[in-house]
């Protein structure tokens, strides 16, 4: 699976992990940045995530910033992007099978090293359902 991946500052140790857990399972996935643990601006890394997923260069986006939102609402800025802000394994589950999601946003302040791993890895193994669900994600985009 193709995985584009970004955060900020407060991010930054969270998708280093990310990088290593989901290269190490054999995902192809690009960092977006950023690099360091200086402090950024969560747009300047978010929009290139979600120009990549909204192509199609991309299966999927994980964002990750400290409350998640800043990365969701930026993210979801773009027409072709539904970004789920997820903070448990359940939340990323449904987020996949009933909206459709395709970029994954957590909040480093909230959660725990491993539950990012675990929702990650619950977000990108689980599928769209389809059916009512479908109807009512055709019906997102303005």
């Amino acid at each position: 699976m193709k995985i584009a991946l970004g955060g900020d500052h407060v991010g930054f140790e969270f998708k280093s992990d990310l990088l290593e857990s989901l290269r190490g399972q054999g995902h192809d996935v690009k960092d977006f940045g950023t690099y360091t643990d200086e402090s950024v601006d969560y747009p300047d890394y978010v929009h290139p995530v979600a120009e990549a997923v909204e192509v199609g260069l991309y299966d999927f986006g994980l964002l990750i910033c400290g409350s998640g939102n800043g990365v969701a609402m930026t993210a979801n800025k773009h027409s072709g992007i539904r970004a789920a802000l997820c903070w448990t394994s359940e939340l990323a589950a449904l987020a996949r099978q009933h909206n459709n999601a395709n970029i994954l946003c957590m909040p480093a302040r909230f959660i725990s090293h491993e539950s990012a791993l675990e929702i990650a890895e619950m977000f990108l193994s689980s599928k769209f359902e389809g059916g009512r669900h479908e109807r009512r994600v055709n019906k997102i985009s303005c």
